[in-house]
């Protein structure tokens, strides 16, 4: 049988691979999951993905189910009984921005109708899709995620600066980094 030639970064992991096949380059349109991706991976800064992903139940659980309702109603008590979750990232900071993100959520949905209206807009509303041969050709960062990194820290999110949002971009399907070589790249 033949192995499916992939991104050189989802290694030999189940929990990679399965992300890599699944989600990573899926165009994204719920709220909720978009929510959940921007919590992720503003929790990652610093950290490998793997360990994030190994987290991510935790994450949900610990998060409401990631509700932006729910969560921006975490008070100080909550906040200090997560910093004992060692399910999660037990950073004070980054629990904390989770909180101030999701109020934050709730205003561009107010004022967009959904914070999908608002995200994608950086984009055109359409994927954008890269023809990189190699991962070293794929940016760290770019106008659009500067963009979007410039505009969220005005609206008063946090942890969101223009590397993360690349990345949130990318696993939310705003921009297909799939390489040339990896088969998920053969289905655009």
């Amino acid at each position: 049988m033949a192995t499916k030639t992939r991104c050189g970064w989802a290694t030999s992991d189940p929990l990679y691979i399965r992300y890599h096949d699944e989600e990573w380059g899926v165009p994204l349109h719920d709220d909720r999951a978009l929510f959940e991706m921007l919590t992720l991976e503003g929790a990652q800064a610093g950290l490998s993905w793997i360990t994030i992903l190994r987290k991510r139940d935790t994450y949900r659980r610990a998060f409401a189910g990631f509700d932006p309702k729910k969560v921006a109603r975490f008070d100080a008590k909550k906040q200090a009984a997560l910093m004992k979750d060692e399910g999660i990232v037990r950073n004070r900071l980054k629990i904390a921005s989770t909180v101030t993100n999701a109020r934050a959520f709730l205003d561009v949905q107010k004022e967009h109708g959904s914070f999908d209206a608002y995200i994608w807009s950086f984009v055109g509303g359409r994927p954008l899709k890269s023809r990189r041969r190699a991962l070293r050709e794929v940016p760290a960062r770019t106008a659009e995620s500067d963009a979007m990194s410039k505009d969220l820290k005005k609206r008063g999110f946090r942890f969101v600066g223009s590397t993360i949002c690349y990345a949130f971009m990318q696993a939310c399907g705003l921009v297909d980094d799939h390489v040339a070589t990896c088969f998920r790249a053969a289905r655009r």
